[in-house]
């Protein structure tokens, strides 16, 4: 069995702009039995529920300026760490991680909290995460956020990316299936149009107190579907067989520098329906992380997406 690590409670102390009470669940795991995992669960589910999913290498600190203004508008707030990111468990063997188990493990999430009326909110790997999920219980799910996502298959245009994954993404899949640390708030602040201020990124830093607790970190990168022979395309495409016939509103708000999901939007826009429903903005002044470098213009535009949905 590999070996589980759980990051100090104290390295989560003062962390700027995150003073939420942190709430615990444990996900089942065939090989690993119980896996805590943490999330952030704030505001009360008048309307109903926003479920926000980070990426890599980052964890629910990302989503601490979305919180609050979502919860203020009659919505609950709920931001869950992957497990091996945040101050979930991480197990320290990074062969054991795959697409699936991340897809498994947020479906026992969402399964054991019994969250319904689910507004998805993704970036990232929250994408691939989250959209194979709405494909697996539609019912649950009344409307998406997309933002700097992605969910390949490997095909052209229109139903991919031409070129994709291309020079950005394919020499960081190598240096992930490569290397034994990453220095995790580098990455963040590297794909950032403005640096942010140390004490923020040393909370990106702070799940991480050295290289043993990175293997999901290490790991996820190299699961991502780049080849037509990939784990998980055939999971991805049939994902897109749902998608291609979810009416319900689907939102992208994508920034205007992120340097590798860019071209995702217009997809997501051709071929969801929903899209139609919904509106579409441009977060300007960010890159990869844009709910770190523009988290009130983004907050913004979801709870005016969260409007549509009331009801």
């Amino acid at each position: 069995m590999s070996k589980l690590l759980r990051t100090p409670d104290e390295r989560f102390a003062s962390l700027p702009g995150f003073a939420f009470e942190p709430h615990y669940i444990d996900v089942a795991d065939r090989d690993l039995g119980a896996l805590r995992m943490h999330y952030v669960d704030e505001g009360e589910s008048v309307h109903g529920t926003v479920l926000m999913l980070h990426g890599e290498p980052s964890w629910s600190y990302l989503y601490r300026k979305l919180i609050g203004p979502v919860a203020s508008a009659g919505w609950r707030a709920v931001a869950p760490d992957h497990v091996g990111f945040g101050r979930s468990d991480k197990p320290a063997d990074r062969t054991i991680f795959s697409y699936d188990r991340f897809v498994g493990w947020m479906r026992d999430f969402i399964e054991q909290l019994d969250l319904q009326r689910i507004v998805l909110v993704i970036q990232d790997w929250g994408g691939p995460i989250g959209l194979r999920l709405l494909a697996d219980m539609p019912d649950r799910f009344i409307g998406v956020m997309a933002t700097n996502t992605l969910l390949p298959t490997a095909e052209e245009p229109p139903r991919g990316v031409a070129g994709w994954p291309g020079p950005i993404i394919e020499p960081w899949i190598e240096l992930c299936r490569t290397s034994d640390d990453l220095p995790v708030s580098e990455i963040v602040a590297a794909t950032c149009v403005q640096r942010p201020d140390p004490a923020i990124l040393a909370a990106y830093d702070a799940p991480f107190p050295d290289a043993s607790y990175k293997a999901a970190a290490l790991a996820i990168t190299t699961l991502i579907p780049a080849r037509p022979d990939s784990d998980g395309i055939a999971q991805n495409k049939a994902a897109w067989s749902v998608l291609e016939g979810f009416d319900r509103p689907f939102a992208t708000a994508f920034s205007d520098s992120d340097p590798s999901t860019a071209p995702w939007e217009q997809v997501f826009r051709d071929r969801v329906p929903g899209a139609a429903r919904a509106p579409h903005v441009r977060i300007e002044g960010a890159g990869h992380f844009v709910q770190e470098e523009q988290g009130e213009a983004l907050a913004a535009a979801l709870v005016d997406f969260l409007r549509q949905l009331e009801g």
